[in-house]
This record gives structure tokens, sequence and C-alpha cells, in this order.
């Protein structure tokens, strides 16, 4: 089931609760993993973590940057292994555009068409799910015969916190 989005509230106020939000999607990560048993093992919970820690995506070797201990490596299998089941839980998604990873935080089925909207100044990415934007891109994969595997559109622009500074 597809969460109306409203296109405003896409990006998070400068001063939003981000601890709030970050333990509520690792909550919601918790609650999807134990209802389909799935695992969310330490590291993918570290990665998912990692990933909630802002709004900006981050690429796989900025993740083991981040979650490598001194002296200590992680191997890349180890964190696109992660990444690899995060994205089939619907709890990470890709940003082709950038080769990144985010966090997703609105909780909608892993098959639902998603909007990101990329801000070219700060580098915050708006995760927008429209009913509309499903529905049209459902009837037109539809009329070509076409099942999308992933859906995604990805749009850049300036965020209304950038604008509006």
């Amino acid at each position: 089931m597809t969460k109306k989005t409203n296109l405003k509230t896409s990006f998070p106020a400068p001063g939003h609760d981000h601890e709030r939000c970050a333990t509520d999607a690792i909550g919601h990560a918790e609650a999807l993993c134990a209802q389909r048993h799935e695992r969310l093992t330490p590291m993918r919970r570290r990665v998912l973590e990692a990933l909630l820690a802002s709004h900006s995506p981050l690429g796989a070797y900025d993740l083991i940057d981040r979650l490598s201990a001194r002296g200590q490596r992680l191997a890349p299998i180890t964190v696109y292994r992660a990444l690899d089941f995060l994205r089939e839980q619907g709890l990470v998604h890709r940003i082709e555009s950038r080769n990144s990873f985010i966090a997703c935080v609105h909780n909608h089925d892993s098959g639902d068409p998603v909007v990101f909207l990329i801000c070219e100044k700060c580098g915050a990415v708006g995760e927008a799910a429209s009913a509309a934007v499903a529905d049209t891109i459902r009837s037109a994969s539809r009329a070509a015969g076409f099942s999308p595997r992933t859906p995604v559109i990805e749009i850049s622009g300036i965020c209304a916190h950038c604008k509006a500074a």
C-alpha cells in the first residue's frame, strides 16, 4: 500500500528530530524482518544505521569508511551483501545517478514506484511516493506488456530549504 506523501514534506526540516526519525526506521526494519522471517543481522543493522545517520545518500565505499574499525577495514563484499539484503526488503534504495544508497523512511511496499527529488545544492534526497505517479507507471507498463522491476524516477533540482536560504 503506497503511503501518500506531501511533496513539501519530502525533505525533513533542518531542525527535525533526526534521532526519532532513525529510531522509527530501525523499529520498522526490525518488525518487517520479523514478519518476513528474515534476520536483521548486526552488520545489516549497522549499514542501515549508517545510512540513517543523514538524509544524504552514501556510496558503498563511504559506508565502508564509516563502519570500519581502526586498523580493520571491512571487505566491500560484506557491505554490498548487507545493501542487497536491505534493498530486497525495501529498507534501502539505490540512487542510480549518484551510485549511492539511501535509507527508506517511508514504509511503502518494496515494489511501489518511487520518485527521488535530489537537491543539487545540499545533496539531500527527498522520497515522494505518489499514488498518481504509481498509477501512471502501472498503466503505461501494462499497456506495453512490461513488468517493471525497480520503478524509480530521479529528479534533480533545488529543495525548498535551499531555495529559502
